[in-house]
């Protein structure tokens, strides 16, 4: 069973007040963390940004922080985890879900987001239309890895990634082969995925807050180039937020478990597909390109799952 974003089973959580929200970031100065704490604390709540590196996770069977902690019980959790430190963060997280304490996105939800692999097998599972991909682990799989996936030209991907860094495209054998060389080098497995060239090298980046999608952009690649992140020189542009967009984007998102996520998708002649779900989307890029207050839909999400009334 999916983990319901409204907690409707934890009545006697839904009467608590927020009295502190812990936004979990290496950085206080980033955009997307200061938007957050800067609209919670407008809002009458007490902002508490944690360096989710700083924490010592203790196993201490003689106690059980946060059941006797009131501050704790008090708290509501939001998980900014990089890519870089996604293992020690979501043990961060997972402490925090044992101790009882309410996180946006529970550490089982992020952990399937940064797997691509394992993202792409449970959006296919649940007939959620993805790209065709295939993992390769030796490069003598390579050759039929492409062929699964329609033939050349082709995306190669790191199984973790995040921002366009370690994407490659790859025109010839010699060039996937080549690429594949590379990308072995980092230890991991390689996506290999079909590129879809109607998508023109745009993208669609669509936020979702609980079960409701609240904000949308095409995103197109920097001449030359074929990712679409605004990171790499990408233009961004507001995207009508039709029902059919709607929908996948929310099921994407119900499928991994999240309750505040961005997901990516393209274009294909049979329909939208997704190519991501992004567990700790940047504010930045899509509040400029759309006007929406997307912090201030993350918090309200917190206020009304949790019975806060505040604001």
């Amino acid at each position: 069973m999916d983990r319901a974003c409204a907690l409707q089973a934890a009545g006697n959580v839904l009467k608590l007040v927020i009295v502190r929200i812990v936004i979990l970031s290496r950085q206080a100065n980033l955009y997307s963390t200061r938007r957050l704490a800067q609209v919670a604390e407008q809002r009458g709540h007490k902002p508490d940004i944690v360096d989710p590196l700083s924490r010592t996770i203790e196993l201490n069977p003689l106690s059980a922080p946060g059941e006797q902690d009131t501050d704790l019980a008090r708290t509501a959790v939001i998980p900014r985890i990089g890519t870089s430190i996604t293992e020690f963060g979501c043990a961060v997280v997972r402490q925090y879900e044992q101790w009882g304490l309410w996180t946006l996105n529970p550490a089982i939800g992020i952990a399937r987001s940064r797997d691509k692999l394992m993202s792409m097998q449970l959006l296919h599972g649940r007939r959620i239309r993805v790209p065709r991909t295939a993992m390769v682990g030796q490069s003598r799989g390579l050759e039929q890895a492409i062929e699964a996936v329609g033939g050349l030209p082709v995306v190669l991907k790191l199984r973790r990634g995040t921002q366009g860094r370690g994407v490659v495209l790859a025109f010839s054998q010699l060039a996937a082969r080549r690429a594949f060389s590379v990308l072995s080098g980092f230890q991991q497995y390689t996506l290999v995925q079909e590129y879809v060239a109607e998508a023109r090298n745009r993208d669609i980046r669509v936020i979702v807050v609980g079960q409701k999608a609240v904000a949308a952009m095409e995103r197109e690649a920097a001449p030359g180039d074929f990712r679409a992140n605004l990171h790499l020189g990408g233009t961004a542009r507001p995207f009508p937020l039709e029902d059919g967009i709607q929908e996948l984007a929310v099921k994407a998102a119900q499928v991994h478990e999240l309750c505040f996520s961005g997901v990516d998708l393209i274009m294909t002649r049979n329909g939208p597909a997704v190519i991501e779900v992004n567990s700790s989307p940047g504010l930045r890029g899509i509040e400029t390109a759309t006007g929406v207050d997307v912090a201030q839909a993350v918090i309200q999400h917190i206020e009304t799952t949790l019975g806060s009334g505040a604001g």
